[in-house]
């Protein structure tokens, strides 16, 4: 995300691609990546103030989340905030984006596992609660990534779920975590397995990595994933451009993950 799949979700996430971001490949089981979540109130404390006021607070502690606590508190927040008022689908997202970000930062395999798999029972609370909000869709693919790079058996399964998720987040709002649904699904398109067993496209994801930088041009991780791309199609020289431009905004952001940006556009240029 900003894993930036595809997150890389560190983008995103960055997912959060983000490194948030996933990484695919084959899997020898296979488990559902779907279940029935718990109810809201296993997942989030019972509101201490109105929505809006806790969006605010969950928005400052979410601008300090280089501080691991300011992370944790931004996640806490947001899950009052979608306790509060369920139709308002900016709870969930705000809490599922500070989920990925904990758990690019995690060490411990349980703690990461964990994360996951509640970012995804919160994901489908939002798609239960505001089933038309292109916000759902999005974090809740970006969701399924984090829980299927945690637990490989889940991947399979969550493929095609993402795949429909982010289309249909794409449709609704290009502009949703500044281009997040077409980054996100060109990671996923060039990570996945190709068909038979997947639905890896090169093609479709240059397409689609191109799509993000028109959303949002100016944003690191969608450079990042237009240079990966272009690698992957064999526009080498395209690639490095693009990769060039990632490194440039990256330097001069003053976002927490814009060091990450960095370290992976200088990755791919040597």
């Amino acid at each position: 995300m900003t894993c930036g799949l595809f997150a890389h979700p560190r983008s995103m996430m960055r997912v959060p691609q983000s490194r948030c971001a996933l990484l695919f490949f084959l899997v020898a089981g296979c488990a559902h990546s779907l279940r029935t979540p718990p109810p809201m109130e296993k997942l989030a404390q019972a509101p201490t103030a109105s929505a809006d006021e806790l969006l605010q607070r969950a928005d400052a502690a979410w601008a300090q989340r280089a501080d691991p606590g300011q992370a944790k508190a931004a996640e806490d927040l947001s899950l009052q905030a979608a306790r509060a008022a369920p139709k308002d689908p900016r709870g969930y997202a705000g809490a599922i984006r500070a989920k990925a970000f904990r758990l690019g930062r995690e060490k411990d395999g349980g703690a990461r596992q964990q994360l996951a798999e509640t970012a995804v029972a919160v994901g489908q609370q939002c798609e239960t609660s505001a089933p038309d909000a292109p916000l759902c869709d999005y974090w809740l693919a970006a969701a399924l990534g984090l829980q299927a790079r945690e637990r490989s058996a889940t991947a399979h399964d969550a493929l095609p779920h993402m795949v429909e998720l982010l289309r249909r987040a794409e449709r609704a709002d290009p502009n949703v975590d500044r281009g997040g649904p077409a980054r996100l699904l060109s990671i996923l398109l060039l990570r996945a397995p190709g068909w038979p067993l997947g639905p890896g496209d090169p093609e479709g994801a240059l397409t689609e990595a191109k799509n993000a930088v028109k959303a949002a041009p100016d944003y690191p991780p969608n450079q990042l994933a237009l240079g990966e791309a272009l690698r992957k199609n064999g526009q080498d020289a395209e690639a490095t451009k693009a990769y060039a431009e990632a490194l440039r905004l990256a330097e001069g952001s003053a976002e927490p993950d814009a060091e990450g940006w960095a370290r992976d556009a200088r990755a791919a240029l040597h």
